[in-house]
């Protein structure tokens, strides 16, 4: 038991420090202070630095809130890439409702998910490494999950960290809107040519509904297209 503690406590130490730095990295790409981020983010200049330092970890709001303050994807904090020194437009956040509402959502979906995979907190706590009692805080929202921790979580409970996010506020919808960016962008260029012509949007429209089918009733719908074409 004490063995697996020990990778545990590796790993989320690993983890963490390497948060730090694509943290700092995605900061200076951006030409912002220490302090002023930390201003932003409603935090002190010494939490960052800890933040930064790899000697704590934020949370998943805050991290989401620091990638809206950067202007960078969120995925960005969980890859290995250095991002360009180009220094993007900074928007002002509503940060302190969002943290609270993204805090709540949080611990709701944490929950829900464990009961959903038939784990009790006891189990969860076997297979992340963290104690059963912070992660009945983190379920109440009594406590912030720090986000390495988090991550550990969504593995186990085969979740992704954005699933953990609320898409109806203006943090939740920048971030979405990322997600579609780059989902764009995956596209072979001929579909990304396609789907960006004006022209194009009444076949794309059709696709989406045909899409939104019972299996029936597009069943219906093939057939009597067989018919006209032959």
């Amino acid at each position: 038991m004490a063995n697996a503690q020990d990778v545990h406590r590796k790993r989320l130490l690993l983890r963490t420090k390497r948060l730090g730095l694509l943290m700092r990295d995605a900061r200076l790409a951006a030409g912002r202070s220490l302090k002023e981020t930390a201003e932003a983010l409603r935090i002190s200049p010494r939490t960052l630095r800890a933040y930064e330092e790899g000697r704590k970890s934020p949370s998943l709001p805050e991290l989401a809130a620091l990638a809206y303050f950067l202007q960078v994807p969120l995925e960005h904090f969980w890859g290995r890439e250095i991002i360009s020194d180009d220094i993007p437009p900074i928007l002002k956040l509503p940060l302190d409702d969002l943290l609270a509402a993204h805090q709540k959502h949080i611990a709701e979906r944490l929950k829900a998910a464990r009961t959903r995979a038939g784990l009790s907190l006891k189990d969860l706590s076997a297979q992340t490494g963290i104690a059963a009692s912070k992660l009945a805080a983190y379920e109440k929202g009594e406590r912030a999950a720090p986000a390495v921790e988090l991550e550990l979580i969504a593995e186990v409970l085969g979740l992704k960290l954005r699933d953990f996010l609320p898409a109806a506020d203006p943090l939740g919808e920048w971030l979405h809107q990322q997600q579609q960016i780059r989902g764009f962008l995956e596209l072979p260029p001929e579909l990304r040519e396609f789907v960006a012509h004006p022209t194009h949007v009444p076949y794309l429209e059709v696709a989406r509904k045909l899409s939104q089918m019972p299996v029936d009733r597009l069943r219906t719908v093939a057939e009597v297209l067989l018919d006209i074409t032959f």
